[in-house]
């Protein structure tokens, strides 16, 4: 009977301690919910429970590790429409955007194409992959068969960069990479093989290699380049040898292994680049400009030393940025099938960015490096002065216009002037007779001319 008494007693325990538990569970369920909710409903979290349109996570866009998307393009995105170049370059900026490719997947892939014989990637860093989505070239432009043979081999070597280098100037700066100091201009000239006179004007002219001084008597180490590639032997007078024994005179001859036609000035700009990060790092300026026109070399160095002071140094940031010419803004493709500039919808569609067009252009050796950097991601394009433009458009970095880079020559007027010469820094196409003749006047006419000023914007910009 007690025992019985005692089980009973046990079952009423349970009965009256189970829902007090129960209850006391509840409680701390229920304070923990508070608890959160208060937490996440705080100034410092404010959610907003429909994302915007456009919404990008923060911290995303700026990482010392992942690079910016740009936020518009110049050529049109809508790549559906045709148009090879843009299909090409959504392709490299999917896979540079920081979102949709973080960087240790990008690393990977560059991992898998490099060279174990060499160390060096043969090809872009980006995916070429591209090529392959597109298909068949005729299929995107159907205008293919009846391009140009130029335009038709551009194409189709239009993923290929990388070439040899035939001929170098040796120790142009010196003993090594990173020994020394680097000139304060390298003028960079674009030529042929068969434009011997040309550069033979250039050396005893405005293109003199040494210590040259400029207007105010202060002297700068200026060195020279010339830029070629090579013509095909088929339908050329081969002067390679030739080549080689102007190379050994002057040792100014830089020339790479592929065909120097219009359209692959383009790879005079990106091999050049490579070229100056190897060989030329140091350099404060650059000149790239054509074998046909004149400089006013003592001029520029004084304009080039201004410009140091007036950004603060030359590694201030407005250095980074710098490049001066004669701008050329809102250009659109020329559409005009018999001319030389001829670029079909077919091919690329849209507006070109802002550009340093004409002769020439003289920017900084620490934009050059940065350029080198970014036309990684940038497709090869036609037109040598646009492409550089669009690399520009990517470091958003805007050139500076100066009316003395004069690139369609002097108005009438202006050149009825004595001193007419002296009021700009470049002017094109002047052939070696020219160049020579004029280079002549100038020195004869110095002491009447050297305080006229630079032209100036005659349209109010």
């Amino acid at each position: 009977m007690a025992k019985c008494q005692c089980r009973w007693r046990r079952v009423l325990l349970c009965l009256c301690c189970a829902p007090c538990v129960l209850v006391g569970s509840l409680c701390v369920y229920i304070s923990l919910v508070i608890s959160y909710g208060i937490t996440i409903t705080g100034p410092a979290a404010n959610i907003p429970q429909t994302l915007p349109k456009h919404f990008i996570a923060q911290g995303l866009t700026i990482n010392g590790s992942l690079a910016p998307h740009p936020s518009s393009s110049f050529w049109d995105a809508n790549y559906h429409r045709g148009a090879l170049w843009n299909r090409l370059q959504v392709s490299i900026d999917r896979f540079y955007n920081p979102i949709l490719m973080p960087k240790s997947r990008r690393d990977r892939y560059d991992h898998l194409h490099t060279s174990n014989d060499d160390n060096k990637k043969k090809q872009f860093s980006h995916p070429t992959a591209g090529f392959s989505e597109i298909g068949n070239l005729a299929s995107i432009m159907d205008d293919f068969p009846e391009l140009s043979l130029q335009m038709q081999m551009f194409v189709r070597s239009l993923h290929v960069r990388d070439y040899p280098v035939l001929i170098q100037p040796a120790n142009l700066c010196g003993s090594g990479p990173r020994k020394g100091q680097g000139p304060f201009l390298l003028l960079a000239i674009k030529s042929q093989d068969l434009n011997f006179e040309n550069r033979q004007v250039i050396r005893q002219t405005w293109g003199q290699a040494g210590r040259v001084a400029g207007e105010t008597g202060e002297g700068r180490v200026v060195q020279r380049v010339f830029l070629l590639g090579k013509k095909d032997t088929e339908l050329d007078v081969d002067v390679s040898e030739l080549l080689q024994l102007e190379s050994r005179h002057y040792g100014d001859i830089l020339q790479w292994d592929f065909q120097d036609t219009f359209f692959n000035l383009t790879l005079k700009d990106v091999l050049l680049w490579d070229w100056l990060s190897a060989h030329c790092p140091q350099t404060q300026f650059i000149f790239k400009g054509d074998d046909d026109v004149l400089v006013r070399t003592a001029a520029l160095l004084d304009y080039l030393q201004q410009q140091i002071l007036q950004s603060g140094g030359p590694g201030s940031e407005g250095m980074k940025g710098f490049m001066v010419g004669d701008v050329i803004g809102a250009a659109i493709p020329n559409r005009v099938n018999s001319t030389k500039y001829f670029v079909p919808e077919t091919f690329y569609k849209g507006l070109y960015p802002p550009y340093g067009g004409g002769g020439g252009v003289v920017y900084s050796g620490v934009l050059a490096m940065r350029l080198k950097r970014v036309s990684r991601r940038v497709h090869l394009y036609p037109i040598d002065d646009v492409y550089v433009g669009m690399c520009l458009h990517r470091l958003g970095v805007h050139p500076i216009h100066h009316p003395a880079f004069l690139t369609f020559d002097f108005p009438k007027k202006e050149m009825e002037k004595p001193c007419a010469y002296y009021t700009v820094l470049l002017v094109h196409k002047r052939s070696p007779a020219q160049v020579k003749k004029l280079w002549s006047e100038m020195r004869r006419n110095h002491s009447e001319c050297q305080n006229t000023s630079l032209r100036k914007d005659t349209t109010g910009e």
